[in-house]
């Protein structure tokens, strides 16, 4: 199965002063379209850097990095706003919706940046909150939506330019469970029936029944990856060295 995504010998370095931090170390990792793949492990270990890496928020200190079978690591910073655009949709903890704007035109926004016309990127927003459930919130403000109805405006927004790519940073840490839930069905339909690539960086062991296949990150290294449906559970209760904490 070819890579949408494909990660060889990364490094990440912080520079603190005088002090350097090593956050990656010569991590290795595939991506595919039509998965879920969550990212797991304890504060620290390196996986929302990896997921900055891959998404082109940040710049790894060595190492390839290939978005759909472009060697991205290389760019220039003025090259990456547009591999973003045209590559990724992004799902944050925190939402990331502009509150001056109303439900409808957080996701128009998106559309507007990807160059659709305003009465095409109007129909669609309509059409994306339909699907998700929130048809009568077009004209909502953030401020008078629940923090489930958030989330899904904010997926919706990530998924109204057609990206290829999805990656959530703790997607449900906010929500209950009946809100997490519709948000990791959301998620799976993009990867299963949509074909997207999805990408999770979770602490939340009730979404590990959507995980197509988990990593398991430890000290800036891949410590484990599995793709069975019986190995994630373990993984959130059994460190892989003693050190380690359960998330």
């Amino acid at each position: 199965m070819k890579s949408v995504i494909a990660v060889r010998n990364v490094t990440k370095t912080y520079i603190d002063g005088s002090v350097r931090v090593p956050a990656l170390r010569g991590v290795d990792l595939d991506v595919h379209a039509g998965e879920i793949t969550m990212l797991l492990g304890p504060s620290g270990s390196g996986k929302t850097t990896l997921l900055s890496i891959m998404g082109c928020i940040l710049k790894a200190t060595s190492g390839s990095i290939c978005i759909a079978g472009q060697e991205v690591g290389n760019l220039p910073e003025s090259e990456l706003p547009r591999i973003r655009l045209e590559h990724f949709g992004f799902v944050f903890q925190g939402f990331n919706l502009f509150p001056a704007l109303t439900a409808g035109e957080n996701i128009e926004l998106m559309l507007d940046l990807k160059g659709v016309d305003k009465t095409q990127a109007r129909k669609r927003a309509h059409e994306l909150l339909e699907r998700f459930g929130l048809a009568d919130k077009f004209h909502t403000f953030p401020a008078n939506l629940s923090v489930g109805q958030k989330q899904r405006v904010a997926i919706a927004r990530a998924i109204a330019g057609d990206p290829r790519i999805i990656l959530a940073d703790e997607p449900t840490a906010s929500l209950d469970w009946d809100s997490g839930r519709t948000v990791m069905d959301l998620l799976r339909d993009l990867a299963h029936e949509w074909g997207r690539a999805v990408v999770v960086v979770t602490h939340d062991p009730r979404v590990l029944e959507f995980a197509d296949r988990t990593v398991r990150m430890e000290d800036g290294t891949i410590a484990d990856s599995s793709p069975d449906m019986a190995a994630p559970a373990e993984l959130m209760t059994q460190p892989i060295h003693e050190h380690a904490s359960s998330l």
